[in-house]
């Protein structure tokens, strides 16, 4: 049976296609466990964390006596100190009889949990456990912050955190090492809690060391996945390539990496043809399997758009970014900042915030659009009338540009420049959703996106358009925009470029026109 790509659950190496995650796993154990830190495992939603858990497990039980436990069902635990500490008790207990403890060890460790004082109780039981195995213990824990805004967890967090220093002092014997693994990193507990709980947010984990390892997929990590599944399948696709635009649409992040393999390897059977197994792995395919992840529900997504809507002032940052093109330098205690990178949205960028990855930010784009669309005349006017903007299969782009400034004339015609020049951008992306209407892609490019101009790139089934749109500020600022654009058609080897110009100027002449640039043609959009 041959293997599968999957994004839902445990990646297992003699199951799925995956990234070798042997070198990580090395450096956690080389760089935090041998060590004997406490850290936490913190990424955002579907970052591969329970897998590298349990390939982190299989490689410390050669020299640990590890107990690798989850939280992610365990609300019944949170009712009291009793049952938490009972309910631990329980879950530890199945975890050492599973790895072969000495009966005596578990006899001892299963004994009753006071009822006066269970926590004081806990804490002398894993002090007995940690003395009486002959390996060091490692805790783990996965899911650790489903019950983090719970005050019993924070207690249970104080118990380990005095028994780490107590035993560097040789005071008390403790789990050599503790993982915590969830998407909130436990120093960002207090965004959880309720304000008056903030200064006991301060104190219970303070001893984790920070967790910096890398855990997105490179170019070559993708490179090593797809051979694994070319050398069962055979496709003749250029491994390469798909990897490096794969990377481009992802950044690395694991989900979304896998999900788009998933998409594009469930169209093969064992009996396909040479060229329908090359053509599931063309460029074409891959921009269709963009549009795909796009549209459909996700558990990734959801959460997203949930938390949008719980940190409206990271919403309001990200807007900013998108459509008003604000620069904001990368400040890591920055609360907005700090919650956007902790839930994956954003990262660091030559000392700028950013949008972590060209899925989220097209998704971003499409949900703060589906907010304004419904409503909106242009978006109703290019919906009514897309039809006319595809013609044998192909996107007429010039017509939708040509369209584009008649509708904008007759519905902005009153609008004052401040508006125009705030919204401009969004006005557009809204004109155009509906005609490529997730058969085709748009994502911009983030390194040209400031307040002035934005490069948009469209793919349309296996076509690409590059428009750069642009807030007009003179001729010297047009002729520079003009020659990035040229940049960009060279790397996307492509003989006509698109222009959109916001253009303030009173004497200004709008409309359509041509510009020829030696052999190649820049069609420019005044509006």
């Amino acid at each position: 049976m041959k293997k599968t790509f999957t994004v839902t659950g445990l990646c297992i190496p003699e199951r799925h296609y995956m990234v070798d995650l042997s070198d990580r796993v090395k450096q956690i154990v080389d760089e935090y466990v041998a060590p004997g830190k406490y850290f936490t495992i913190n990424r955002a939603r579907q970052y591969g964390k329970t897998t590298t858990l349990y390939m982190l497990e299989e490689k410390l039980k050669q020299q640990y006596l590890v107990i690798n436990i989850s939280f992610e069902a365990a609300d019944d635990l949170f009712c009291s100190a009793q049952t938490l500490a009972e309910g631990l008790v329980r879950t530890i207990g199945t975890k050492l009889r599973r790895q072969g403890v000495e009966e005596s060890i578990l006899t001892e460790w299963k004994k009753p949990v006071s009822a006066i004082l269970p926590m004081m109780d806990l804490n002398e039981k894993i002090t007995d456990l940690c003395q009486s195995c002959d390996k060091k213990v490692v805790l783990m824990i996965d899911e650790v912050d489903r019950s983090s805004d719970n005050r019993l967890f924070l207690s249970f967090l104080g118990l380990l955190r005095t028994k780490y220093l107590d035993q560097l002092a040789g005071k008390d014997t403790t789990f050599w090492s503790v993982i915590l693994a969830g998407v909130y990193d436990i120093r960002n507990l207090k965004q959880k809690l309720h304000p008056e709980e903030e200064t006991k947010y301060n104190s219970p984990w303070n001893i984790a060391v920070n967790f910096t390892v890398d855990m997105s997929f490179s170019e070559k990590d993708i490179t090593s996945m797809l051979k694994q599944y070319e050398e069962d399948w055979h496709t003749g696709m250029e491994i390469e390539k798909v990897s490096r635009i794969l990377y481009d649409y992802t950044s690395g992040y694991p989900f979304l990496v896998s999900g788009l393999c998933q998409i594009l390897a469930e169209k093969l059977r064992e009996d396909s043809t040479k060229q329908e197994r090359l053509a599931a792995w063309s460029e074409e395919a891959i921009q269709n399997a963009v549009s795909r992840i796009l549209k459909e529900p996700n558990t990734l997504f959801d959460d997203m758009s949930k938390k949008l809507h719980d940190y409206p002032k990271l919403k309001e940052m990200i807007y900013s970014i998108l459509f008003q093109g604000k620069k904001y330098a990368y400040e890591a205690e920055n609360d907005r900042i700090r919650i956007g990178v902790m839930f994956g949205f954003l990262e660091e960028r030559n000392e700028a915030v950013a949008v972590s990855n060209r899925i989220f930010e097209t998704k971003l784009y499409n949900l703060f659009l589906s907010e304004d669309e419904t409503d909106n005349l242009i978006f109703s006017a290019a919906d009514m009338e897309k039809n006319q903007f595809i013609r044998g299969g192909f996107l007429q782009m010039e017509l939708v540009l040509q369209k584009f400034c008649e509708y904008f004339e007759d519905i902005y015609a009153d609008a004052d420049d401040k508006f125009i020049e705030d919204n401009g951008r969004r006005i557009f992306l809204i004109y155009l959703k509906p005609i490529i209407n997730g058969t085709g892609n748009y994502y911009i490019e983030s390194r040209t996106r400031n307040m002035k101009r934005t490069d948009v790139i469209i793919d349309y089934k296996g076509m690409q358009f590059v428009l750069e749109m642009k807030i007009y500020h003179g001729q010297e600022y047009n002729r520079r925009g003009e020659n990035q654009l040229l940049e960009y058609m060279d790397y996307y080897r492509l003989q006509k470029g698109y222009l959109l110009s916001f253009n303030f100027n009173k004497k200004k002449q709008t409309g359509m026109k041509q510009i020829m640039v030696g052999d190649r043609v820049l069609v420019e959009a005044v509006v």
